[in-house]
C-alpha cells in the first residue's frame, strides 16, 4: 500500500480537517453573501434618484447660506456679533456652485468587478493560511501526542520519508482546496458583480493581475500549512505551532509594534510580518514618515517614503519556511522518537 496515498485519506478523513474546512468555507462565504447584499446594480432610475437628491442636498445648503447671511448682516448691524463668530465681510458668504454637489456622492454601493475584486483576495488568502495552517499543525501534532507516529515508523523505518511523505501529502490536500476555493471565489464574485454591480472594462490584462494574485494567495497558503507541519513537528505537538503564533503575534508583534512606535522608530511596519503578507499579495506596500516633511518647489509637504516589494515578501517567506522545515528533519532525524 503506497503511504502517501494512505496519508492523503488519512487527511481526508480527520473530522478535524473536515470541521476546519468546512468552518473557513463558511466564513467565506458570509463574504460573498454579505457583499451581495450591501451592493446594488446601478441603473438609469437609479442615477436619476441620485441627481434629484443632489439637487435636494445643494438647495438645502443654498436656504442654510442665505439664512447665515442674514443672521450675520443683522449681528453686523446690531453690533451684537461675538468675536470669531462671523467673517469681516457678510458678502464672503456664499452658496456652493452647483457642480460642486456631485450625483455620484448618492449612489448606492455597487460592485465595480475591476475596481473591487482585487481587494477581495486578500482576505481569502488569510482565512485559507489560517485554515491550512491549524489543519497543517494538527495534521501532524496528532500523531506525535497519540503515539500514532512511533506506530507508524514500526511499518516504514524511515524517519524522513515518513515526515516528508505525510508534508506531500497535507500540501496536495490544501492546494487542492486552494486552489478550487479561489475557482470558486471567482467565479461566486463575477456573479455577484453580474447581478449588483458591472463586469465592465475588464481587459485581459486586468484577468491576469488577478489570476497572479489568486496564485500568490495559493502560494502563501501552501507556505502556512508548511510552517505549522514544521513548526508542530519540532514541538511534537499541535499546540507548539498554535502557541508559537499567539506568543509571535501578541508578543513579538502586537508588542514590538508598540515598543517602535513609542521609540520614534522610522517605518516601524516594515519590522512586522503582516506587512509582508500584504506585500506578498498586492505587490508593494508603500509606508509613509510623515514626521520627515520633503516640500516640493509648490511648498507642499510629503512624506518619506519607504516601499516593501513581493520580491522581499518572497525572500522572507521562503527563509522562514525552509528554515522550519529544515529544524523539523534535523530534529526528526536525530531525536529519539519515542
Amino acid at each position: 500500500m503506497s503511504l502517501y496515498r494512505t496519508e492523503l485519506r488519512r487527511l481526508a478523513k480527520r473530522r478535524f480537517t473536515r470541521w476546519m474546512t468546512v468552518l473557513g468555507l463558511l466564513v467565506l462565504a458570509a463574504v460573498v453573501v454579505g457583499s451581495f447584499f450591501s451592493n446594488q446594480k446601478i441603473d438609469a432610475a437609479t442615477v436619476a434618484k441620485a441627481e434629484r437628491a443632489a439637487e435636494a442636498q445643494w438647495q438645502r445648503d443654498v436656504q442654510i447660506n442665505e439664512q447665515f447671511r442674514a443672521e450675520c448682516e443683522r449681528a453686523k448691524t446690531a453690533g451684537t456679533a461675538q468675536p470669531g463668530q462671523f467673517p469681516d465681510d457678510c458678502s464672503v458668504i456664499t452658496p456652493p456652485p452647483r457642480e460642486a454637489i456631485e450625483a455620484q456622492w448618492f449612489l448606492p454601493s455597487t460592485f465595480d468587478f475591476r475596481e473591487n475584486f482585487g481587494f477581495t483576495l486578500l482576505p481569502l488568502a488569510a482565512i485559507l493560511a489560517l485554515v491550512g495552517f491549524i489543519v497543517g499543525a494538527s495534521f501532524v501534532g496528532a500523531e506525535w501526542s497519540t503515539g500514532g507516529m512511533m506506530n507508524l515508523l514500526l511499518w516504514r523505518p524511515k524517519r524522513l520519508t515518513v515526515l516528508l511523505t505525510k508534508l506531500a501529502a497535507l500540501l496536495t490536500g490544501v492546494f487542492a482546496l486552494a486552489v478550487t476555493t479561489t475557482a470558486l471565489w471567482f467565479g461566486s464574485f463575477w456573479l455577484v458583480a453580474n447581478l449588483r454591480g458591472t463586469t465592465e472594462k475588464m481587459t485581459s490584462g486586468a484577468w491576469q493581475s488577478f489570476a497572479l494574485t489568486g496564485l500568490r494567495g495559493v502560494a502563501l497558503v501552501v507556505v502556512l500549512t508548511a510552517v505549522g507541519f514544521g513548526l508542530a513537528s519540532l514541538g511534537r505537538h499541535t499546540a507548539m505551532a498554535l502557541g508559537g503564533v499567539v506568543a509571535l503575534m501578541v508578543v513579538g508583534q502586537f508588542g514590538l509594534g508598540i515598543l517602535l512606535d513609542l521609540s520614534g522608530v522610522k517605518f516601524a511596519e516594515a519590522w512586522l510580518l503582516p506587512t509582508y503578507a500584504i506585500a506578498w499579495m498586492r505587490k508593494k506596500v508603500v509606508l509613509e514618515n510623515w514626521d520627515a516633511c520633503q516640500a516640493t518647489y509648490f511648498g507642499e509637504c510629503k512624506p518619506e517614503t519607504m516601499e516593501i516589494t513581493w520580491q522581499q515578501s518572497s525572500l522572507l517567506l521562503g527563509v522562514g519556511a525552509v528554515l522550519i522545515l529544515g529544524a523539523a528533519l534535523w530534529a526528526m532525524r536525530r531525536r529519539d522518537v519515542a
